[in-house]
């Protein structure tokens, strides 16, 4: 099953996916594998945070791969029918490949690896379109193709849930045709 997940920042969309991991795990035996999109550089503090954080709320029997660029790649090398890979998260992701000049290309390589992938993966991502439109063409065309990206995967995932104040709202669920 692939399950797209998002919300705002801090909204529980980690802690469901967790959640939604380890109940995986106890049914099948099987390995969950955290696929981290973060880069951290030296003085970067409240990310260097942030990723702590993470870490600390998540089993330490997890194994970590970090990613923060490459993703389709990253997923096929690490996906098995006995493997959950965990995706955290899809926006800093987008925004590693949109300043390395890659987007394009990495996106069309995730949309195209994805339903191939044999085992369950969780897509964690920020859901950013909902305030006012940025001020800045950068800051637009971020904001427009994090959008697109949450909508071409919302087409190619089996499950999307949108949580809002650590509350879970399905959207498409499995099985449930959504046109």
């Amino acid at each position: 099953m692939k399950h797209l997940i998002i919300g705002g920042a801090r909204s529980g969309k980690s802690r469901l996916a967790q959640h939604l991991a380890s109940q995986w795990q106890q049914q099948t035996g099987g390995e969950v594998v955290v696929i981290a999109t973060a880069e951290c550089q030296p003085g970067q503090g409240t990310m260097a945070a942030r990723i702590a954080h993470h870490k600390a709320h998540r089993p330490a029997h997890w194994r970590t791969v970090e990613a923060p660029r490459q993703l389709a790649s990253i997923l096929r090398n690490e996906s098995s029918e006995q493997r959950l890979l965990m995706v955290d998260c899809l926006t800093l992701w987008l925004a590693n490949e949109m300043a390395c000049g890659q987007w394009p290309e990495q996106k069309s390589a995730l949309l195209e690896a994805l339903p191939s992938l044999p085992g369950p993966v969780l897509l964690i991502g920020n859901e950013v379109g909902q305030g006012i439109v940025p001020l800045g063409e950068q800051n637009r065309r971020f904001v427009d193709e994090a959008g697109w990206l949450h909508q071409h995967l919302a087409d190619r995932v089996e499950q999307v849930t949108l949580v809002v104040a650590g509350l879970p709202l399905t959207l498409k669920e499995a099985g449930h045709d959504t046109e």
